[in-house]
């Protein structure tokens, strides 16, 4: 085993769940060293979501280590690798998936659960060590800064998207990071995209954005509004419910359409009857985040389509808790970033 005190030098960020964005706490530590099928990555850029103020308050619904490196998201660059590594070189622009093993298929065997800035370590720090397996490169035309908001938000946005067509109708509500990457993929793929708002000042940006029409969530019954807007009101083909509003968002989608139900940003979850959805004639998918194979599709087609992901704020390496105040208090439309 190599000796720590011969080793390099790095600065990393270290939080303890529970304790809140005040119990994060910049450290010098000895630089990671890769083992069998794994490489070193040189962290360039980290983006904040959700996910990190849950751990951070202890409210996230999977372990989490103690004295955790935090942040699932990020990208940087390849600069060593372990014994037998031989998906990875030198050089490599990569990111990598928020559950590392999770590689194909459908979620849930154990080998899964592991999941960045969780069970395991994560970016937030000058050098990481990742599974040669969890890597997916960055693509081409991304800066590190952008590259780094898709492995949470981007790759649930895609998933939430599975089977849409173009010629069909989706509907995000609200304008988080999933809801934004949502609205911009669905176009990719040809969709119409309707979308709900709160804030009046943001119906204009998510026009900007792509989004073909704009329902502002106090003006009026919003899915009677949804309905209107689609072909004989018959109501949307998909639904990205990042709120948990599942009354609202089976009333606004058609018959035979799906609601993809990401998260339970509104708070405490309405109480459903069981009437309204068996009414509804609509399918109700819960889904987290995504596997590498989908990560891959996606920055395919992001690729292809020469998107760009939305970029709020970039805050420096030691200005982390600055960033996550931000991110936390001043409800930013697009990902705040921190560069190193």
């Amino acid at each position: 085993m190599t000796d720590t005190t011969t080793r390099r030098r790095m600065l990393g960020w270290r939080a303890r769940s529970g304790a809140g964005i005040d119990g994060l706490e910049l450290r010098e530590e000895p630089e990671p060293v890769p083992g069998p099928g794994e490489v070193l990555v040189a962290v360039r850029a980290v983006t904040l979501g959700y996910r990190e103020l849950l751990v951070l308050r202890g409210e996230y619904v999977l372990p989490v280590k103690d004295d955790l490196v935090p942040v699932s998201d990020g990208a940087g660059e390849v600069v060593a690798l372990g014994p037998g590594v031989r998906r990875a070189r030198i050089g490599d622009r990569v990111t990598a998936g928020l559950f590392p093993y999770w590689l194909d298929g459908p979620f849930g065997r154990p080998e899964h659960f592991p999941q960045l800035g969780g069970s395991l370590d994560g970016w937030l720090a000058q050098k990481v060590v990742l599974p040669e397996s969890a890597l997916v490169p960055v693509p081409a035309h991304l800066s590190y800064a952008e590259a780094a908001t898709l492995p949470c938000a981007a790759v649930t946005a895609w998933h939430a998207l599975d089977g849409v067509r173009a010629g069909d109708t989706v509907l995000t509500l609200g304008t988080g990071g999933v809801s934004l990457f949502a609205a911009q993929l669905a176009k990719l793929l040809g969709a119409r995209v309707l979308a709900t708002t709160g804030d009046a000042a943001k119906a204009g940006r998510l026009r900007a954005l792509g989004v073909d029409e704009v329902v502002l969530r106090g003006d009026g019954d919003w899915p009677e509004r949804v309905r209107a807007l689609t072909d004989g009101g018959r109501g949307v083909d998909r639904v990205v419910d990042v709120v948990g509003d599942l009354p609202r968002a089976l009333r606004a989608v058609a018959m035979s359409g799906e609601v993809a139900l990401v998260g339970f940003l509104g708070g405490e979850p309405p109480v459903l009857d069981p009437r309204a959805l068996f009414g509804a004639g609509a399918r109700v998918r819960p889904l987290a985040v995504g596997s590498r194979a989908q990560f891959e599709a996606m920055n395919r087609a992001i690729e292809a389509g020469g998107m760009r992901p939305v970029v709020d704020r970039v805050f420096g390496f030691e200005e982390a808790v600055a960033a996550f105040r931000h991110y936390a208090e001043e409800r930013p439309f697009g990902k705040v970033v921190i560069a190193l």
